[in-house]
Formats: structure tokens, sequence, C-alpha cells
């Protein structure tokens, strides 16, 4: 990832709106949400959330698939990634303890749901 693409998706993140509207598609993924529902979930007016929405496409953070009537967005986590590794890939220059905290940092948020196992009674 280069200086410029990593800028441009820091700015777009940069805003309390944007913020919150990535981070509502990266917890509904990977189905997407329309973009009414988005709005009506997090109280923005439709043409401020357009705005908003086209400012975080731009910088490569959603995508958007017409589906009928409706424009469902996603989150393009594949380009979050780059930016996380754009930022921490020589954060350590040589020495890995420094990063070491930032990655196991990262672990607990990121685990497996644990699933329920049933008892079988006999």
């Amino acid at each position: 990832m280069e200086s410029e693409q990593a800028i441009l998706a820091l700015a777009a993140l940069a805003q309390s709106t944007r913020l919150e509207v990535f981070r509502l598609l990266v917890k509904h993924e990977p189905d997407g949400l329309a973009a009414g529902d988005i709005a009506r979930e997090l109280a923005v007016p439709q043409n401020t959330l357009s705005s908003h929405l086209s400012i975080l496409s731009r910088a490569g953070l959603v995508s958007a698939q017409r589906f009928g009537r409706s424009i469902i967005y996603r989150a393009e986590l594949g380009r979050l990634q780059s930016v996380v590794l754009f930022m921490l890939r020589d954060c350590c220059d040589g020495r890995p303890e420094i990063c070491a905290p930032l990655i196991e940092g990262l672990a607990p948020c990121c685990q497996p749901k644990s699933k329920s196992k049933r008892r079988v009674h006999v």
C-alpha cells in the first residue's frame, strides 16, 4: 500500500459519522446493509449518509452492490487490513518486542466464538 492510499483511508475514517458507518458495516459482515437501514440505525439523513458513503467508497473502505431497488453496502475488510498492516509493518524496526503488545492486543477481539457443546442424554 502506498502512503497516499493509507492517508485517504485514514482521512475517511477521521470523521465520527463515517467511522460509525464503517463500524456498523463491519458488524454486519458478510451480508452488508442497505443504505436506508444504515441511515435509520445511525439516525443520519439519507442525503448526508450518501455523501459519507461516497467518501468511504472512494477510500476503498466500502463497496456497494445493487439488488433490485436497494443498494447493499459492505465493509472492505481487506482494505482495512492493508491500512493496519501499512501502519504496523515497519513499527518494530527490527525489534519485535515493540510491536508484540499491539499484535497481542488484537487477538482477543478476533477469537472465533466457541460453539456450545450439546449434552447427549442416555
